[in-house]
């Protein structure tokens, strides 16, 4: 092959370009051939018509040849045994010791065959026009190897039929023969003639040029016939199929624009039959979905507000509890031991409570859809500074250090810091509180369009189909497990709320004993969508050694130290 390209580039290439061009077209009708129902009916009806018309037309063509040849048969027969009572009559006197005799009275019943004034009762005008050939098989030649004394084109009867007439018997053939007009097709037909004591042979020979002019007409009426049959097939097959899938994409349109949520959307109903009913039914269902949409969207919206209402109404109840927990703890060093630690859970649990009731309150403004952007333009390795900083108690309280892989250049986003930092503080707490006393790492990543943040723990991992349960409203993977945070169920939920305001994505990955990995890709820009792609790969490589082309801050263990390194 690359011979043949340094021999013949420009052939190649154009070989190249037809292959490449032929299988866009193939593609190209693969996919029409799909998506359209009614291209694969059409198609369908005209290869079976072209199948059952072909046959069609070798059955009749053949029929109607059949009837021709056996009918210009019948009829030159019948005309042979005419020619072959005027041959007897004509010979009845012919002297058998005089060979240019024989010649001379064999020559002059063929004239009297062809003459124009035969008798009326010997010609048969159904056997058309014929050439005689009459032969004395009798006759001797002179000469070894030549022929008997005969009259008319000898040489165009075939040497079977001659073999057979000789041996006194009636024959028919059909040969092709060769003249100064070119190629003419004859019917041959040969029978014995006894005639004042000698074996004579009469032959005649039938142009079939009607024959094949009439089985040309057929073929040609045949062919066109079925052209034009084929065309009414395709015709009559796009309108009833066009009937039929008009409806059908018609549905297909309506239900799109139902999906998008215009929920007042029907199909007309015209008439009575399969597709009105079709449609009849249709309608029946969107109403019957638009109800129960309805329902469950003023079911939500009453849920809403009842959360909401709720967490304002705990309120001022949580805040004259908190003060009074708070005068409590002041004291708790008067108290006993126990009542000491029974007043050191009630202010833990109460933050836990405040923490819930923020969250409710968070959840319930982002499912009624008034959450918004503060957005600015800022350096985003800022906001993950504080994100860890905030999480540092809890990180040494559990001896899980904290890297931060952190690019060296400034990388600017428009992004709303709060719910940024809210983000990545959710997401390392989850890490820290699933990491089994394993390193939690923190990367961060950009190209032009979008920035990624990945948080990565090596701890228990997820199972199979929990990396999309991971962001349900309190669902956790192991409700047993001593968490450090003592989350309220709705972090992730929330974080991921955070992100979608952004225009962004955040995934998920583990694997049991391998640890998880979550990764935010937020736009750079605000309003600009979010390409498909992000700048880290999910799960992101593991450092090597701890040394990546940028700065790593590591948040120490229990000591809460901090170690930069370079």
């Amino acid at each position: 092959m690359t011979a043949l390209q340094r021999r013949f580039p420009t052939l190649v290439r154009r070989c190249k370009r037809l292959v490449y061009q032929g299988r866009r077209r193939w593609l190209a009708f693969a996919a029409l051939w799909r998506r359209s129902l009614q291209l694969r009916v059409v198609v369908s009806t005209l290869a079976l018509s072209s199948a059952v018309v072909f046959v069609l037309g070798i059955v009749l063509q053949t029929q109607v040849t059949d009837r021709l040849m056996n009918a210009k048969e019948a009829a030159a027969i019948a005309q042979a045994f005419r020619s072959a009572d005027v041959v007897q009559r004509e010979l009845l006197a012919i002297d058998p010791a005089s060979t240019e005799a024989i010649s001379a009275r064999l020559a002059g019943a063929l004239a009297k065959l062809t003459s124009p004034n035969l008798e009326r009762d010997v010609a048969n005008p159904a056997a058309g026009a014929f050439e005689p050939v009459l032969v004395d098989g009798a006759a001797t030649p002179v000469t070894p190897g030549a022929r008997p004394a005969y009259a008319g084109p000898y040489n165009d009867v075939p040497v079977q039929l001659r073999n057979d007439v000789q041996q006194d018997k009636k024959a028919t053939q059909i040969v092709t023969v060769t003249r100064d007009s070119g190629k003419v097709t004859l019917l041959v037909v040969g029978l014995p003639v006894a005639s004042a004591g000698r074996a004579l042979q009469l032959y005649l020979l039938f142009p079939l040029t009607a024959e094949q002019r009439t089985v040309g007409v057929v073929q040609s009426t045949l062919g066109i016939g079925g052209l034009v049959l084929l065309f009414l097939l395709a015709g009559i097959t796009n309108l009833v199929t066009r009937q039929v899938v008009r409806p059908v994409r018609h549905a297909a349109e309506v239900a799109e624009r139902f999906a998008d949520g215009k929920l007042d959307e029907r199909m007309d109903v015209v008439g009575e039959d399969d597709v009105a009913r079709l449609a009849d039914s249709f309608n029946e269902m969107a109403a019957s979905l638009q109800r129960q949409i309805q329902q469950l969207e003023e079911f939500g919206q009453l849920q809403r507000r009842f959360t909401s209402d709720v967490s304002h109404e705990l309120r001022t109840p949580l805040t004259t509890v908190r003060m009074a927990a708070d005068v409590l703890h002041a004291s708790r060093e008067q108290f006993p031991q126990g009542l000491a630690r029974s007043t050191e859970l009630l202010v833990a649990e109460l933050d836990r409570f405040e923490a819930l009731l923020a969250d409710l309150l968070e959840i319930s403004r982002l499912d009624a859809g008034v959450a918004d952007l503060s957005v600015d333009a800022m350096d985003v390795r800022s906001i993950v500074q504080r994100a860890v900083d905030s999480v540092r108690v809890i990180s040494g309280k559990a001896g899980v250090p904290v890297e931060l892989y952190l690019p060296e250049t400034e990388v600017t986003a428009e992004v709303d810091a709060r719910r940024l930092e809210r983000i990545l503080r959710n997401l390392l707490a989850n890490a820290i509180d699933h990491g089994e006393g394993r390193p939690v790492q923190l990367q961060l990543a950009a190209d032009r369009h979008a920035v990624a943040f990945t948080v990565r723990d090596f701890g228990v991992g997820l199972r199979p189909g929990e990396a999309e349960l991971v962001f349900t409203r309190f669902w956790r993977a192991d409700p047993s497990r001593d968490r450090q945070t003592g989350g309220t169920g709705l972090g992730l939920s929330i974080s991921i709320e955070d992100a979608h305001l952004h225009g962004g994505r955040l995934d998920a990955w583990g694997e049991l004993g391998e640890g998880a990995c979550f990764r935010l890709t937020l736009p750079r820009i605000q309003d600009v969508e979010l390409h498909s792609g992000s700048p880290l790969p999910l799960p992101p490589p593991i450092p090597n050694a701890g040394r990546p082309p940028a700065a790593v801050a590591v948040t120490a263990g229990p000591g809460g130290d901090e170690d930069q390194r370079e």
